[in-house]
């Protein structure tokens, strides 16, 4: 099997979602970090979007997190999906909701105002109470068995550590499975070893230079 690298950056949890699924099939890979506000020659020469996280195979390279997902299930052992076709295809669809999801995240970082960051909560809630309603009793999406669904979701709630410091925000209010399954995830040491050690200071830095309302936030609790 060639080497594998994973070209990475510190905060994106499209990145987190490959190196959990590396992680969970046991499979050796070596990781390189960019700098996304000042990107080198050789990753805009590989990297046909200009973003993350690539898989290096060799000297192959694959890009965009769904993709690598996919070829790491087809090429690498101990399977993150389950066998049955349908099974299988709404955990795929279960995905696709996870990066709509970070969607209105990423808005929520940057909102500049409150009116801009309560929409985004409310988008929030009610996405995720829809999540509620498919989550059985855990402790991961699928039962049991930790799978792909899970890799994408540890990073959507670890935000939600950050949220929780500056915001009332209430979205996870009346979802007893998803705060389960949030803390069944924080524990889980692929998830939380996904991150770089300073993760989290990194994440306050990266929310106050965006100088929205978060940041005002983070500014009114440091006074």
């Amino acid at each position: 099997m060639p080497k594998l690298t994973l070209i990475s950056h510190d905060l994106c949890p499209y990145v987190q979602r490959a190196v959990i699924a590396l992680t969970e099939k046991g499979v050796a890979f070596d990781r390189v970090y960019v700098d996304l506000d000042a990107k080198p020659d050789w990753f805009l020469a590989i990297s046909p979007l200009g973003k993350v996280p690539l898989l290096r195979v060799g000297d192959a390279v694959i890009f965009e997190s769904a993709v690598i997902l996919e070829y790491l299930e087809e090429t690498q052992p101990n399977s993150l999906y389950p066998a049955d076709p349908l099974d299988r295809a709404r955990q795929r669809a279960m995905i696709e909701f996870g990066s709509a999801i970070l969607s209105d995240i990423w808005g929520l970082e940057i909102a500049p105002t409150w009116e801009v960051a309560a929409a985004r909560i409310e988008a929030l809630t009610q996405k995720l109470a829809r999540l509620e309603r498919e989550l059985g009793d855990g402790p991961w999406f699928a039962g049991q068995k930790f799978g792909l669904v899970d890799a994408v979701f540890g990073p959507v709630f670890r935000y939600f550590d950050l949220f929780d410091r500056l915001l009332e925000h209430g979205i996870l209010a009346d979802k007893p499975r998803l705060t389960a399954w949030r803390a069944a995830l924080a524990a889980r040491p692929s998830v939380r070893d996904a991150v770089v050690p300073d993760y989290a200071a990194r994440l306050e830095r990266f929310v106050a230079k965006q100088n929205g309302y978060l940041a005002a936030q983070m500014t009114k609790r440091a006074a």
